[in-house]
């Protein structure tokens, strides 16, 4: 018979097994099963999610090939799914703003101030348009307004959203502008980013505003096929009337897809950017060394406002040979941030990856892998999906404090394809 003493210690001991179980446990994030968003039909590809503090996740994504119930519908054309219960049950998804022409490059935004009004940006009459919509009854209608138009078309529209304060940047002719609002949206002033004499193709990878008002957009500049590509992140402190660019990293020529057929530049670098609540930015972006090689997955944070930023970190745990691309990412309360990628690591099959750190990134949670096998999808196997569906995928942090995620499975670059959902912590 053990002793009152001797109790006691196996007590402790018991206590500290479950606390170091419970630590363990608490590095890996656990997720829901997949679940297949929007139609059933067609292909939908390149989602934007945003979640509000009342429970409501928005996911936007352009509907290809047939719009089911809506015959004057352009193709592709934004389509709206909505979760009033934080994702555990959707309502069926609708066109946002049939307006005559396709739309394409999907992005959708919270107030983070409010964190009611909901805004979306996208591209139409054939991409030469870049259309702002705001909606404050929970995406049942949306104004929306012509917030820059350009000559020829334009590509990859980002938007962040602080109070009345609004960015949307895109590419146009190897430039990047951006559109900017301080009205809350009700008129725009459009501003060129990158100077003159900048060379290389410009295509904008995420935004964000923090806490003192300042706007930073995250970039890649492309030199061509097989030339190097630079990933910037430029800023304003005044409004957006002048820009400041600061170069992060320098990646070697961008990877080709197996048949080609998705073009140079789709399993290339892009970056994407973030700030918390205390206004601390993060980057996040993959990058190579070797041409047409494998490229890694690199994390920094700054706390100077963007003028330095801590030497890349690797974020991944893949082997070297493993390709990584499309990389999402948000932050949200003090040191709170929140990241995710796409990597073959399973061979040549897919699949999405998520971690997650409460200090900044000096730490990091275990990788939990977000995708799974559905049966019946001819692109989904048991180790993976043969192909990434869209150039981007998103996630967002909603009023529970967990990550409401959307990203896109296919079998090849074109079709057939759909977008897909998990959530948790």
């Amino acid at each position: 018979m053990r002793s009152r003493y001797q109790r006691g210690v196996l007590g402790i001991l018991v206590f500290l097994v479950a606390c170091a179980d419970l630590a363990v446990f608490s590095l890996n994030p656990v997720f829901s099963p997949q679940t297949r968003i929007g139609q059933q039909i067609g292909d939908q590809w390149e989602p934007a999610v945003a979640a509000d503090g009342y429970g409501h996740v928005y996911v936007l994504y352009p509907q290809y090939l047939v719009v089911p119930g809506c015959a004057e519908c352009p193709v592709p054309t934004m389509m709206l799914a909505v979760s009033s219960d934080n994702g555990s049950t959707w309502e069926s998804p609708r066109a946002l703003a049939p307006l005559g022409s396709a739309q394409f490059d999907a992005q959708i935004v919270v107030d983070p101030l409010e964190r009611r009004t909901v805004y979306a940006a996208w591209l139409q009459s054939g991409k030469t348009d870049i259309i702002v919509a705001r909606s404050t009854d929970f995406g049942r209608t949306w104004a929306p307004v012509l917030a820059s138009r350009t000559p020829g078309g334009a590509d990859k529209p980002v938007l962040a959203v602080r109070g009345t304060d609004l960015y949307v940047a895109y590419n146009h002719e190897a430039k990047l502008w951006v559109a900017i609002s301080h009205n809350g949206g009700v008129s725009y002033d459009t501003v060129r980013v990158n100077g003159v004499g900048v060379a290389g193709w410009a295509q904008a990878g995420g935004a964000t505003v923090d806490l003192a008002g300042n706007a930073y957009i995250a970039w890649a500049s492309y030199s061509g096929s097989q030339g190097p590509a630079s990933l910037n992140v430029s800023n304003s402190l005044d409004g957006g009337r002048d820009w400041r660019t600061l170069r992060l990293d320098i990646s070697a020529a961008p990877p080709g897809c197996i048949t080609e057929e998705c073009g140079w530049a789709y399993l290339g670098p892009q970056i994407s950017v973030a700030s918390d609540a205390a206004g601390t930015l993060y980057a996040l972006w993959n990058s190579g060394t070797r041409t047409r090689g494998p490229e890694r997955m690199y994390f920094s944070s700054s706390t100077t406002a963007g003028a330095t930023w801590s030497p890349r970190a690797e974020v991944s745990s893949a082997g070297r040979s493993v390709t990584h691309a499309f990389p999402a990412m948000v932050a949200g309360a003090v040191g709170d941030v929140r990241i995710a990628w796409m990597d073959t690591r399973n061979g040549s099959l897919w699949n999405t990856y998520y971690r997650s750190s409460t200090n900044g990134g000096a730490t990091w949670s275990g990788e939990t892998q977000l995708s799974s096998f559905v049966p019946g999808y001819s692109y989904i196997e048991p180790g993976g999906f043969k192909f990434p569906f869209g150039d981007y995928f998103e996630m967002d942090i909603d009023n529970h404090g967990d990550t409401q995620v959307v990203w896109g499975e296919g079998l090849r670059y074109d079709s057939p394809g759909s977008i897909w959902h998990a959530r948790g912590r």
